[in-house]
């Protein structure tokens, strides 16, 4: 527990309702989404600005480490306490203050504690949206802190691109406050500081506001489940997809059959689309969207889409086996229901990766091909987005099973998965979840030296104070 005198000081600055203490109250915030399980000393839960520079300020001068958490629903350690029980978390969760929409620069300035279904039901009144779609919900702060991506970065990109602004409070004795909340598209006068704070898990700065650029809402919306012949013929799939679409192409997720299983039958809301409730090996969400609503003689989607289906099925090698147009909210429905079924299967290790697009497949072939080999137990739930080159790999090993008690396992399998995928496919460990705690050991292992010296001078400059879960050095 900490010390009832910066229990006193610390209320004085936030209010006694900032500072929980009693287990009870802390249980929400050392616990994370997936089996995380720390201790903290406390939460902090500021309001304003002014007050985490206040709590900062305080928190370094007195020695006392922080963790900045957002929505936390975040699957690496990065925002919740070890289990010390020395560190406090900040949370961002009564941070909403701010909310102010400029429709003539199409971008909002929010608060960091606004969680992303509060901020697109608001604005949707204005025919807007902020364009990163996720299954889960989480906060704006923790979203940049982690450059979130998304199943629909093939058309709208990450945060870090739709990111114009930031306010951020440092880690020093003066919980200084730098004011990057610029709200032009093009600033060319010098380094984009900005960019420190995006991706970086909150170590070099806790983010309390942000501008960011918001996109109209789609008028037209079509999706499609695509059957690919084989794994070999999805990227065929994919270019003659964007070929016929362009930009009006906004997601092309791949999902496993052992992923589709999970989620129909974990998740009771969700109908089996597939004819004779046979799931195919790989299926394929597709979406094409416009911005604008059904014009007068235009083609409509549906019918551009059915279209170009129509043609890909005649195209040389035949790469579509089947592919079936539907309603968009049933088809994400199933995308979105996903993590949810493959968490309720068993022991869940998951990774999040990233490969150059013609790599996915390939990696996806290996690995299936390997650990079938050397790890019969376990079964195989990947999902992800083709489009961008992302993987959620999901091994799911039974409950009862000794290997799921043994953290030993967990270490050498996620070592055994790491080095195929950094060492043989030169693809990332971490695509869109940053750097957290169930990751550190690979940072330091696959950062090159010069890389990490460079990132621990830049930080203990920016924040010296002891902040975050992760360790840049």
């Amino acid at each position: 527990m900490l010390e009832q005198n910066h229990v006193t000081e610390l209320a004085k600055l936030i209010g006694d309702a900032g500072v929980l203490t009693a287990p009870a109250d802390l249980e929400a915030y050392q616990n994370g989404a997936r089996y995380d399980r720390g201790r903290a000393a406390a939460v902090l839960r500021p309001r304003t600005t002014d007050q985490v520079s206040a709590v900062m300020a305080y928190c370094v001068r007195q020695g006392i480490p922080l963790v900045p958490q957002s929505g936390n629903t975040g699957l690496v350690s990065g925002s919740t306490p070890d289990n010390t029980g020395r560190q406090v978390v900040l949370s961002l969760d009564r941070m909403n203050e701010v909310f102010r929409l400029d429709e003539d620069n199409r971008s909002l300035t929010a608060s960091a504690g606004w969680r992303l279904s509060d901020v697109n039901n608001k604005l949707e009144a204005n025919g807007l949206f902020f364009p990163i779609d996720l299954g889960a919900d989480p906060r704006l702060g923790g979203m940049i802190a982690t450059n979130t991506g998304g199943s629909r970065f093939l058309k709208y990109g990450d945060v870090r691109k739709n990111t114009l602004g930031l306010k951020v409070v440092l880690a020093d004795e003066d919980g200084t406050v730098l004011n990057l909340n610029n709200e032009l598209r093009k600033n060319n006068t010098g380094v984009d500081w900005k960019q420190i704070f995006i991706g970086t898990s909150g170590a070099f700065g806790i983010v309390t506001e942000c501008v960011l650029n918001v996109e109209p809402l789609p008028q037209q919306i079509s999706t499609a489940y695509l059957v690919p012949k084989s794994d070999e013929h999805v990227m065929t799939l994919l270019r003659a997809m964007e070929k016929r679409f362009g930009s009006e192409l906004s997601a092309f997720e791949g999902m496993s059959a052992n992923a589709i299983t999970a989620a129909i039958q974990h998740v009771p809301s969700l109908r089996n689309p597939f004819e004779q409730g046979i799931v195919p090996s790989f299926v394929i969400l597709a979406e094409v969207t416009r911005s604008w609503e059904p014009r007068q003689g235009e083609q409509t989607l549906d019918a551009a889409l059915e279209g170009a289906l129509a043609e890909i099925w005649e195209m040389e090698g035949e790469p579509l086996a089947d592919a079936f147009v539907g309603p968009p909210h049933e088809m994400w429905s199933l995308r979105h229901a996903l993590s949810e079924g493959v968490s309720h299967s068993g022991k869940l290790i998951a990774f999040d990766l990233a490969f150059r697009r013609g790599d996915v497949m390939k990696f996806l072939s290996k690995i299936r091909s390997d650990l079938a080999l050397c790890c019969p137990d376990l079964t195989i739930c990947d999902f992800g987005h083709i489009g961008d080159g992302g993987v959620h790999l999901n091994l799911v090993l039974p409950k009862n099973s000794k290997q799921a008690s043994d953290p030993d396992f967990e270490k050498q399998l996620r070592d055994f998965v790491f080095s195929i995928v950094v060492d043989e496919f030169g693809g990332s460990y971490s695509a869109e979840h940053a750097i957290g705690r169930k990751n550190q050991t690979y940072y330091d292992l696959y950062t090159p030296q010069k890389l990490r010296e460079m990132t621990k001078d830049m930080r203990e400059r920016f924040s010296p104070g002891d902040l975050g879960a992760v360790r840049f050095g």
